[in-house]
């Protein structure tokens, strides 16, 4: 098959090139590589039936042929780097989705959505089922991404309604894994970095608000089972570990494992930051036969191997 990835150089989607490139499909990677990570570029290019088209997706996407199956997975995740530019990342998480969809009607290729558990804000309903409508701060400063994929998900949903366009749209809660920039500024790679790097832990609040972390392998086979669904199956789904952890378990999880002690450093809790995130992920197991199965300890072992490179 013939696959177009958008945000193909980001975290997910180098892991995603490498599966499908792994399967001989061949894969065009479109990503204006403002926060890609320049490694993943140099070696994803080595990689036969492997091709990098740089554009910015806020654009009309240029004529590269007919695709059988189109990921959008482009947009900065990490909130260090959608807060840089509030504007392009809305613009990217609405107007790229557009400008996806208008490219994709040509030939009615299926587009999936890497939509995200950001959507449900700070959730006052735990564990979070795909029925949960979230508890969102439409103008605080993560506004650009929660709201952009909000709306973005609005938009796919009635293009399916009034085209019949195929689509899939995944939640994505927290993942980690290979192929993150060490500097990604997400809180496993902040973690391991610093211990690594032998400097103290940064902590956010207190401690004591949790995640449920998803090794990417785990995350990336939910992509292909999603894309691989039924066509009346568009989603939303949720895609996560629903085991859960508080960041101070992290950091101890992480210091067992490394055999080090490092000095903690608090910080006031940014604006908007969720206490809790854990995904009900029922919807996935049934219709997806997915679950995550890769240990937390077993994927920051991996992590820990992949982060040691950069040191």
């Amino acid at each position: 098959m013939k696959y177009l990835i958008s945000g193909g150089a980001g975290f997910l989607g180098t892991n995603l090139c490498l599966r499908l490139l792994g399967e001989n499909h061949q894969v065009v990677a479109v990503d204006d590589l403002s926060t890609a990570f320049g490694p993943n570029i140099e070696m994803l290019s080595k990689k036969k039936g492997f091709k990098l088209v740089k554009h910015d997706i806020t654009e009309p996407l240029p004529d590269m042929g007919r695709f059988d199956f189109i990921y959008n997975l482009a947009c900065p995740a990490s909130p260090s780097k959608y807060q840089k530019n509030p504007l392009q990342t809305f613009r990217t998480s609405l107007w790229g989705v557009w400008n996806i969809l208008q490219y994709a009607k040509k030939t009615s290729t299926p587009v999936f959505q890497a939509s995200t558990s950001e959507i449900y804000g700070d959730p006052l309903v735990h564990p979070q089922n795909e029925d949960y409508r979230g508890n969102v701060n439409p103008i605080g400063v993560r506004g650009c991404y929660d709201e952009g994929k909000r709306a973005a998900e609005t938009l796919l949903v009635d293009f399916h309604r009034t085209y019949s366009h195929p689509i899939k749209i995944a939640r994505i809660f927290n993942t980690f894994g290979p192929y993150m920039d060490p500097d990604d500024g997400r809180v496993i790679s902040n973690f391991i970095m610093q211990i690594i790097r032998k400097k103290p832990i940064t902590i956010y609040g207190t401690g004591k608000q949790s995640r449920s972390f998803c090794y990417v392998d785990d995350m990336i086979e939910g992509f292909v089972r999603l894309e691989k669904s039924p066509k009346e199956f568009t989603g939303p789904v949720n895609l996560g570990s629903e085991s859960q952890i508080t960041l101070i378990e992290l950091a101890d999880a992480l210091e067992g494992i490394l055999g080090e002690k490092a000095e903690r450093i608090y910080r006031r809790l940014p604006s908007d930051d969720p206490r809790h995130r854990r995904p009900d992920t029922s919807l996935a197991k049934k219709t997806l036969g997915w679950e995550a199965r890769t240990t937390l300890e077993d994927g920051l072992r991996k992590s820990i191997d992949y982060f040691r490179r950069f040191v």
